[in-house]
C-alpha cells in the first residue's frame, strides 16, 4: 500500500509499533525512522503540549499520541489500548523512557530516587512488554527493543543509579527474549552520549572536548539511535535476539588506554 501526502507516495509497511518517550530525543528519532519506512507509530510522553507537537511533526495520519507517566500502570495500559483501537496491531514496542534525576554517588543517593530510577526505567518497561505481549505479540509475533546505555555495561561516574538501572534492562532484554521466543525478538541498544536535552548535562558547554574522546569525531544524534531500532525491528534481523547492539561511536575502543 501507498498513501499520497503532499504529491509524494508515502510506503505503509503495515506494520504498527508502541515508542514510549518519543516525544523527543531518542524515541523522537526512534518514531521518525520507523514512519519513514512506513509504519504506524503510537508515541508516549508525559508534556501533553509536546507530544501534540511531536505527532504533527511525525505526521497525524500515521502517528498517534498518549500522554502519561511511563511508571503509571493505567497509562500503559491506556497507551496499549489506544495503539489497538487505533491500529489494530502492536508489531513492535520500543521502550525508551527513562529517568537520571540525580548525580552523584551511591553512597550518598536517596533510595526513594532508587526506587524512582528502576520504575521508570526498568518496571516501566516489564510492564509495557507484558501488554503488548497479551495485546497482540502472543498470538502474533513482533519485536521489542529495549534502549538501555554504555552506562550498563561499564561503571559510569556520578550516574551510578542510572547505569544500574540500564544493567537491569540489559539483563531483562536477555530474560523476555528467551521467554517471549520464537514468536517475537527481544534486543537492546546501548547508545553512549546522544545530544539529547536528557543528556545536555554531560556535555553541554564542552561539546568538541566531549566529542574528541571519541574515535568517529562525534556525540551521537537521535537519528543514530533511529536507524539502529529500525534495523532491529526489521526482517533483516529475522534472527537476532536477547542481544545489545552497542551504538557509541567508538568510545569503548579507548577503553584501558588510560
Amino acid at each position: 500500500m501507498a498513501q499520497q501526502d503532499g504529491g509524494t507516495a508515502r510506503a505503509d509497511s503495515g506494520k504498527v509499533a508502541l515508542v514510549t518517550g518519543a516525544s523527543r530525543g531518542i524515541g523522537y528519532g526512534v518514531a521518525e525512522a520507523l514512519v519513514a519506512r512506513g509504519d504506524r507509530v503510537c508515541i508516549t510522553g508525559r508534556n501533553e503540549e509536546a507530544l501534540k507537537e511531536a505527532v504533527e511533526r511525525l505526521g497525524a495520519d500515521r502517528v498517534i499520541g498518549v500522554a502519561g507517566k511511563a511508571h503509571d500502570e493505567a497509562h500503559q495500559a491506556v497507551a496499549v489500548e489506544r495503539a489497538m483501537e487505533a491500529f489494530g496491531r502492536v508489531d513492535f514496542l520500543v521502550n525508551n523512557a527513562g529517568t537520571n534525576p540525580v548525580f552523584g554517588p551511591l553512597a550518598e543517593l536517596d533510595l526513594a530516587v532508587a526506587r524512582k530510577v528502576f520504575e521508570t526505567n526498568v518496571v516501566s518497561a516489564l510492564g509495557f512488554a507484558q501488554r503488548t505481549w497479551r495485546a497482540w505479540q502472543h498470538e502474533h509475533g513482533g519485536a521489542i527493543v529495549n534502549i538501555a546505555s554504555v552506562a550498563g555495561l561499564s561503571p559510569s561516574p556520578f550516574i551510578g543509579a542510572y547505569g544500574v538501572s540500564k544493567a537491569a534492562m540489559i539483563n531483562l532484554t536477555v530474560q523476555l527474549a528467551h521467554e517471549f521466543a520464537p514468536g517475537v525478538r527481544v534486543n537492546a541498544i546501548a547508545p553512549a552520549v546522544v545530544k539529547t536535552k536528557f543528556a545536555q548535562a554531560l556535555y553541554e558547554g564542552r561539546e568538541e572536548e566531549a566529542a574528541a574522546a571519541y574515535p568517529l569525531g562525534r556525540l551521537g544524534v537521535p537519528e543514530d539511535i533511529g536507524g539502529a531500532a529500525a534495523f532491529l525491528t526489521s526482517d533483516q534481523a529475522a534472527w537476532i535476539t536477547g542481544q545489545t547492539l552497542v551504538v557509541d561511536g567508538g568510545i569503548f575502543l579507548n577503553a584501558g588506554t588510560g
